[in-house]
């Protein structure tokens, strides 16, 4: 009965210890030394360029928003959405009636002014001859002081009247010139050469204009040849950027064509999106379009025969550094690790972490050498998108671990035992 109990006792001492075994053997206790499967690659020198990305809008480089300086009706309107004009060239009329009428006002207020000029001043002629005549007469005591002043003083009021009338004058000539620029301002041309890219009214439809600030926007006037990207680069990238750093740009109408640009223009202050708990900082850059790189899009029997318009997204790639012949690896060779994490084993667990002082982290990579795994501790300088610069831990031919991600940056521990094969064969 005793040996009954105790062969379900044994038999599962036997299957804990076959478990063990198992476990150990491919865990590297006992017997031959469990191998990870990883890919190799050869370091070599190569030529990196480093770029940022951001995305933007084409806009032109050089457009104005014609708004009027006078209100009313528009009455002519010259130009369609799309019409090339020049410099000068008539673009609409706004009804001038009431600017005439204010002028004719203007001239009739000039000219009566004018005529109360020419009053005064044969008036002041006469009491000037009267105050003459007094004092001579004053002088030979023929008449009594008090006349004399009564001459004198009426003789300097009209002097009085005349200099008020001339002010008057001056005023209405002032006048008449505002109301003569209130006219020619009815009359709207174009200010520079271009496209009209943008055309907001109709004709019979009323405008507000004012000298004070900009009244109805009626059209856009742009420079299309000249086109430029407005980028928003992000405040970590932005100190990267130079002005006249080359830029490879796309266009999402133009699908798999890539054009050439050149960095004109970079913000000095920052532009913040978003809410106060999700704030984005962004710097407005500038990315001129060299026409050369879309010269064979410009289509000159078309009406509009420009290939880009306002408005139009883009993805701008900003060259920022250039090194050739340089020591690099693919960037999922590089990982980081705490120094010394593989002698502190499981040590780090146990003992108190103080969170107040996060441990500083290397960058490193794995080298294979006799068949395992050795941590070298590397310091990285620029990037594309594909490898990263090593500037210090290795050398040409040295052989770094690239792949699986997971075991470079998790599982490989320095001194462990590997195995090489292809790259394909790790995610079959």
């Amino acid at each position: 009965m005793k040996q009954k109990r105790m062969v379900p006792f044994a038999i599962g001492l036997l299957v804990i210890v076959v478990a063990l075994l198992v476990v150990g053997k491919k865990a590297g206790w006992i017997g031959k030394e469990y191998a990870i499967s990883v890919a190799t690659q050869k370091v070599e020198s190569k030529t990196i360029t480093e770029f940022i990305t951001a995305n933007g809008k084409i806009q032109p480089q050089t457009e104005v928003k014609i708004s009027p300086d006078v209100s009313g009706e528009i009455i002519e309107l010259y130009v369609e959405e799309g019409d090339q004009v020049k410099a000068g060239d008539p673009l609409c009329v706004i009804k001038p009636d009431m600017y005439i009428s204010a002028l004719n006002r203007s001239e009739a207020t000039l000219n009566s002014s004018k005529a109360r000029l020419a009053q005064a001043e044969a008036q002041q002629i006469e009491r000037e001859l009267a105050f003459k005549r007094a004092r001579q007469l004053f002088e030979s005591s023929t008449i009594p002081v008090s006349e004399f002043e009564s001459a004198e003083a009426a003789f300097k009021v009209a002097q009085a009247e005349v200099r008020a009338a001339q002010f008057a004058v001056k005023s209405a000539e002032a006048s008449v010139e505002e109301a003569k620029e209130q006219l020619t301002k009815t009359r709207i041309y174009a200010p520079m050469p271009g496209t009209i890219s943008a055309l907001k009214v109709e004709k019979g439809e009323r405008v507000v204009g004012t000298n004070m600030y900009a009244g109805t926007e009626m059209m856009i006037v742009a420079e299309l040849e000249k086109m430029e990207v407005q980028a928003e680069v992000n405040e970590n990238d932005i100190v990267k950027v130079s002005l006249n750093d080359t830029a490879l740009i796309e266009v999402d109408a133009y699908l798999n064509r890539k054009f050439k640009g050149v960095v004109t223009e970079i913000a000095n202050s920052a532009k913040v999106t978003g809410t106060a708990t999700d704030q984005v900082t962004n710097f407005d850059v500038k990315v001129f379009l060299l026409p050369g790189s879309y010269a064979d899009l410009i289509d000159s029997t078309a009406r509009q025969f420009y290939p880009f318009r306002p408005g139009m997204s883009a993805t701008v790639d900003i060259l920022t550094n250039t090194r050739e012949d340089i020591i690099s690896v693919p960037i999922a060779a590089v990982t980081t690790r705490v120094p010394d994490e593989d002698k502190k084993g499981g040590q780090k667990e146990n003992s108190q972490t103080d969170l107040s002082q996060p441990e500083e982290r290397t960058e490193v990579v794995f080298v294979h050498r006799d068949g395992r795994a050795r941590q070298v501790k590397i310091k990285t300088g620029i990037q594309d998108n594909v490898s990263i610069e090593i500037t210090e831990g290795l050398s040409e031919n040295d052989e770094v671990i690239t792949a699986p991600y997971n075991a470079i940056s998790k599982t490989l521990k320095d001194s462990m035992q590997i195995k090489i094969v292809p790259e394909k064969e790790l995610f079959e």
